[in-house]
């Protein structure tokens, strides 16, 4: 799941799939044409999570295009809602992504996540006694 979009260039790919207008699209969203335009050529951030749930809807996209959407809207907003320190960390790795998603769909507990964290920091000991 490489990301080579915009949010902008990809609703504007797959609007188009789906063959419908601008005007049309906008309407079925909920906002209006010239906003949706600024949204398609990147002139505004991606707009509210609802809005962005809409466009998904919308599209009809499958699971795996609506995770995409979902990345390019948090990229969009260049809004950071974790400590800033992950924000690239997370959007530049596909697999940690992936792996979120995971955890959050099959409710991963702390006792598994204290696991795979034990698991990274005994590789982290390993490679500092190797220094």
């Amino acid at each position: 799941m490489k990301i080579n979009h915009t949010f902008g260039t990809f609703i504007k790919e797959k609007r188009k799939e789906r063959c419908v207008s601008l005007r049309k699209f906008a309407e079925q969203v909920g906002i209006s044409p010239v906003y949706l335009s600024n949204l398609e050529n990147d002139r505004m951030p991606a707009p509210k999570d609802d809005v962005v749930s809409s466009i998904a809807r919308q599209l009809h996209l499958n699971e795996a295009d609506t995770a995409m959407l979902y990345d390019l809207a948090a990229k969009a907003k260049n809004s950071t809602v974790v400590s800033q320190d992950l924000p690239d960390y997370i959007m530049e790795r596909d697999i940690v992504r992936i792996a979120l998603r995971t955890a959050k769909d099959v409710d991963a507990t702390d006792e598994e996540w204290q696991e795979f964290i034990a698991s990274l920091e005994a590789r982290r000991r390993k490679k500092q006694e190797g220094e």
